[in-house]
């Protein structure tokens, strides 16, 4: 239940509607025969909050925010209007509340908090970070590309304003693609960092993921796996055609279950890309579920121990068993933490040594093991920052660029 008034229950459920929706009923007698539905399901993803006698229904729209605004009958208010294209959250508050407060964020907008005015539907400016990064001097584009399958994939691509398409733009591709978690539009530091060096930064949203709902996760799932590396490799080749970057400097990136993307992408097309960055990767398909907390991703993966099918498909893309003689791979930087107890290191240990036992170009294939540190969470900012530093030296090196230093008044 998200809201009542007086006996009228305001519950938000996913009971036949995968991506949710918002029925009311009387709470003498809530079973879900008597349930009407208030908010529809759509294609969209749906969470809702509410504040001042209002109820917000804030939509995931190819991985940006959009926010309806209902009164309890059920009449839409307005279209919220938002600062621009991106994340928001929030838009929680009291029934008594004239006032509301939502946060926003994007690849170029540090996460600012607006006040919202549920009357008449502005927002001002509350409170704004204060950092050195100039939001103006950058652009953010949602692009749609097409996968192996037909299938259309967004992604936006994010870089200074005036970048000229010349095919020599150092471009690091991010991706994830599972376990139905969505990436949509926020800040890093990091990631300014490399956009101030005059990088491009592009994520695309693949299947596997949540931004589509059930049926987008169940597409990237066990033995469709393989889709969420063809949506990632013509993410690649999109980026390549339309001239953002080429293979001689494209770097591709992700942790975890986006560290497995980087292994299979990277042994699959190994041309595509000149640089790797698998970051606490999940290496070994054969045997993850063995080790600590990999037997509660088998509902993404399926086990080696369901089906002899289902044996094949995993070995078919395991990073660990697809490294193959005699093959250039790109300049690899494997990075993994020696206490991770949810993807343990052992995978990426094998994954390294894999490649530096069979790469037979000049690229190098390192791995960097923080000492003192996990899966990622809770690392301190000094052990992010160095981390980060000798990921962009890596790379920037590899792609045979200087980086430039970064002016101090």
């Amino acid at each position: 239940m998200i809201e009542n008034d007086g006996s009228k229950l305001y519950i938000v459920t996913n009971m036949d509607a995968p991506n949710r929706k918002v029925v009311t009923v009387d709470a003498s007698n809530p079973t879900p025969g008597n349930w009407k539905d208030f908010i529809l399901e759509i294609k969209n993803v749906l969470s809702p909050s509410t504040g001042g006698g209002n109820i917000f229904a804030n939509y995931m729209v190819d991985a940006i925010s959009k926010v309806k605004q209902y009164d309890y009958e059920g009449n839409l208010v307005r279209d919220v209007d938002l600062p621009g294209v991106g994340t928001v959250g929030g838009f929680g508050a009291k029934k008594e509340e004239k006032t509301l407060y939502y946060s926003f964020t994007n690849y170029v907008s540090p996460g600012t908090i607006y006040k919202y005015d549920i009357e008449s539907g502005t927002s001002e400016l509350y409170n704004k970070p204060d950092i050195d990064f100039d939001p103006e001097e950058y652009q953010s584009q949602q692009i749609f590309f097409t996968s192996k399958d037909g299938t259309k994939i967004p992604m936006i691509i994010t870089h200074k304003k005036g970048l000229e398409l010349n095919g020599k733009n150092p471009t690091i591709l991010y991706g994830y693609g599972g376990f139905n978690i969505s990436l949509t539009p926020s800040f890093s530091i990091a990631n300014a960092v490399w956009m101030e060096q005059g990088g491009i930064y592009a994520v695309p949203n693949l299947r596997g993921g949540g931004e589509y709902g059930k049926d987008w996760h169940d597409a990237g799932i066990k033995m469709k796996k393989q889709n969420v590396f063809d949506d990632f490799i013509a993410a690649a080749e999109y980026l390549i055609k339309e001239n953002y970057t080429s293979s001689d400097y494209l770097a591709i990136r992700g942790g975890s279950n986006g560290g497995l993307l980087v292994g299979a992408t990277m042994t699959q097309r190994p041309g595509l890309m000149k640089v790797a960055l698998p970051a606490v990767g999940v290496m070994d398909m054969l045997r993850y579920h063995t080790f600590t907390a990999g037997a509660g991703w088998a509902y993404d993966y399926g086990t080696a121990e369901d089906s002899k099918e289902m044996f094949e498909y995993l070995y078919a893309y395991s990073p660990v068993h697809n490294i193959k003689e005699g093959v250039k791979y790109p300049a690899t930087l494997v990075t993994t933490g020696d206490h991770d107890d949810r993807v343990v290191p052992a995978h990426s240990f094998k994954f390294a040594a894999g490649l530096q036992e069979k790469q037979a170009g000049t690229n190098p294939v390192l791995i960097r093991i923080e000492t003192k540190a996990g899966h990622g969470a809770g690392k301190p900012t000094s052990m992010i920052i160095d981390e980060y530093a000798d990921i962009f030296a890596f790379t920037f090196y590899n792609m045979g660029f200087k980086v430039l230093p970064k002016k101090i008044d």
